[in-house]
């Protein structure tokens, strides 16, 4: 916990530096000021409501018991596995199958899966990744990557600024002239994605075996690792491709189908973290079983098929 808190604060102090360096380049000591001023707000605003911007960002909807039956009530079972308070839980209308979980604590922790997840995945698998994202909440990671993504969408909606001033000429008359205005505009989001990779890579790892100790089989989130991963690569995710600050947030890469993933990327290998899984699975001694609750329970086949299924449940509220 102490250790999470110190690089929150070394995060929000690096990104209002780029901040900063940014209204320099483009406005001088005034600019500066500005910024540093536009900083201090912003980071404020971040801490406390960041997690509402990231659900409102991805045009997240909260779901309930009555709402979302079937996902709910994993969610709260994986939950009580993991010690941790009920979540609020979120569904997103969006093709690519994929997962978060924001809030700057657990009290306040939300999870949210797209439809493409609760449609393309088993309950097991679904069940794998939202043990993951709840050894995020578990670890207090949450904080600091729903911080980063806050903040670094905001310096990138700013530099989108910057250049649009720039094509207009609304800038040249800054002390380092459209120079300035342009290197502003090219390297912030740069430096802020920078930062971001920086602490986010190893934090999947960590998660991973956490999640694999919530639902009680690594070989679940194996198994969900992988098709995301191949799902990704072909679906588009229209709201972090608008947004690439979020990226770090998702158990999978949202942008893998895209050109310069292979330079920007924010997790490690899938590879390397479903063999790590595997290991971990071998170690426990467990096998890939299909129908059994994360307590180790056979489910009635009934829960799976019925209308009131993850999948159905899913469409049903968002439709």
């Amino acid at each position: 916990m102490p250790n999470n808190i110190l690089k929150t604060g070394l995060l929000l102090a690096a990104l209002t530096g780029i901040f900063i360096a940014m209204g320099t380049l483009v406005g001088g000591k005034t600019g500066m000021l500005i910024a540093f001023v536009l900083a201090c707000v912003m980071n404020l605003v971040t801490y406390w409501k960041s997690d509402s911007m990231v659900l409102r960002i991805t045009g997240a909807k909260e779901v309930d018991a009555a709402t979302a039956p079937a996902f709910y009530s994993l969610v709260k079972e994986l939950a009580g596995n993991a010690g941790l308070p009920m979540p609020r839980v979120y569904i997103i209308q969006n093709a690519q199958p994929n997962a978060f979980a924001t809030g700057r604590s657990p009290s306040r922790a939300a999870i949210c899966a797209t439809t493409g997840l609760l449609d393309m995945l088993s309950r097991e698998e679904v069940a794998g990744v939202v043990a993951h994202e709840l050894g995020h909440v578990k670890n207090r990671d949450t904080l600091i990557m729903t911080i980063a993504a806050a903040v670094g969408g905001a310096i990138s909606m700013f530099a989108n600024i910057l250049q649009v001033g720039l094509l207009f000429g609304s800038n040249r008359n800054a002390r380092f002239g459209i120079f300035g205005t342009l290197m502003a505009a090219i390297a912030a989001p740069f430096a802020a994605m920078l930062v971001q990779m920086a602490i986010s890579r190893s934090r999947e790892y960590q998660a991973d075996i956490e999640g694999a100790q919530i639902c009680g089989n690594p070989l679940w989130l194996a198994s969900a690792l992988e098709k995301i991963q191949k799902a990704v690569r072909s679906i588009p995710n229209p709201q972090a491709q608008q947004m690439p600050a979020l990226a770090h947030l998702y158990i999978c890469n949202p942008l893998a189908g895209r050109r310069w993933d292979s330079i920007f990327t924010t997790h490690p290998k899938t590879e390397n973290r479903v063999a790590r899984l595997r290991e971990l699975a071998a170690a426990m001694g467990k096998t890939l079983v299909a129908g059994l609750s994360p307590g180790g329970v056979l489910l009635p086949k009934a829960f799976i098929n019925s209308p009131t299924s993850i999948a159905a449940t899913a469409t049903s509220v968002q439709g």
